[in-house]
């Protein structure tokens, strides 16, 4: 691996490693002029994408080497290339495009300045040597893999990166904490009838939580080397569902016996019953649905998916655990 990932040139601009003898193609020519153009320059180096700019030197769009080849030549580059086009910008640092390696697995990115004109290149070659060996299907997601474990690594040596990667996301943890004080709030009369509810609510999100954490972690390590796909995330998302209510079940079965046997009181035992079966389930389902969701939205799961997955847990757990006190007490009353 190359000295480009390590600590030191994690906060270097992008630009300072970018190509600047990158071939860009007019938005106005066809299949066929475009590949005249590329044989009478022949550009320098190895290609993987052809970048297609306006008049302005703007980019709008992007055509790989494949489809190039093989459209009729007589097609306009406008209806063969690929938009909108992922872009680093040009005050990206090179911490930004091993993310932006990591998330959209491609082989090169374009760098565009405020006004989106091309002005240079980074491609995957900055960061390893290793790409003679790309002939095998798995071996771009080893690649990849290989950039991400680096990248990871050379974060967690800097405290300062690692804070400003870790941070922004525990931002969810305390806005979670905060929900739940007012919530807490807004059912204080729940709670004062039922004073053992409120002795409870440690056990309640503390199963939600660690389940939620579980999904998490499992769906991490499903994305692995993966493309997520909404259809994907719909099934998984009702076997986890199903999963989390008979872990639900049965840990509110537990606690709702020792609450029965400790306090007599059956209001309380249904709560229990009913907050954790409900709570564990809705978590679980969070927690495998926030990893794949960040992955499809191009964010980073790894730091980000444990704080949000953590906090909609509580938030949820929460208004099941008091919403069906309010219901029980008012009926018992």
């Amino acid at each position: 691996m190359p000295a480009a990932l390590t600590e030191a040139h994690l906060a270097d601009p992008v630009t300072a490693h970018m190509r600047r003898d990158f071939v860009h193609l007019g938005a106005g020519q066809t299949v066929a002029e475009a590949l005249a153009d590329l044989r009478s320059r022949q550009p320098p180096g190895r290609i993987v994408y052809f970048y297609v700019t306006d008049a302005d030197g703007r980019l709008v769009g992007v055509v790989p080497t494949r489809r190039l080849l093989l459209s009729p030549p007589d097609r306009p580059l406008a209806e063969v290339m690929v938009r909108p086009v992922v872009a680093l910008p040009d005050t990206a640092t090179v911490l930004d495009a091993c993310e932006f390696f990591t998330l959209h697995r491609l082989l090169a990115f374009p760098v565009v300045d405020a006004d989106r004109r091309l002005v240079g290149v980074v491609d995957v070659e900055l960061y390893t040597d290793e790409l003679s060996g790309l002939g095998t299907p798995e071996r771009p997601d080893d690649l990849f893999q290989l950039i991400g474990v680096h990248l990871t690594e050379a974060q967690q040596a800097s405290p300062l990166l690692s804070f400003r990667h870790r941070f922004p996301w525990l931002l969810c943890n305390v806005a979670g904490g905060i929900l739940a004080a007012f919530l807490s709030g807004l059912y204080e009369e729940q709670l004062q009838r039922a004073v053992a509810l409120a002795l409870f609510i440690p056990v309640v999100l503390a199963l939600a939580e660690s389940v939620g954490i579980q999904s998490v972690s499992l769906a991490l390590e499903t994305l692995h080397g993966r493309s997520p796909t909404w259809a994907s995330l719909l099934t998984k998302a009702r076997r986890e569902l199903l999963t989390g209510l008979l872990l639900g079940g049965a840990c509110g079965v537990l606690v709702g016996l020792v609450a029965l046997a400790w306090l007599r009181q059956g209001e309380v035992a249904l709560c229990l019953l009913g907050g954790i079966g409900g709570g564990v389930a809705a978590a679980a389902v969070v927690g495998l649905a926030v990893p794949y969701l960040l992955r499809l939205l191009r964010l980073n799961p790894q730091v980000a998916a444990g704080p949000i997955a953590l906090a909609g847990a509580d938030m949820l757990t929460l208004l099941v655990y008091f919403n069906l006190a309010r219901w029980l007490l008012v009926a018992g009353a």
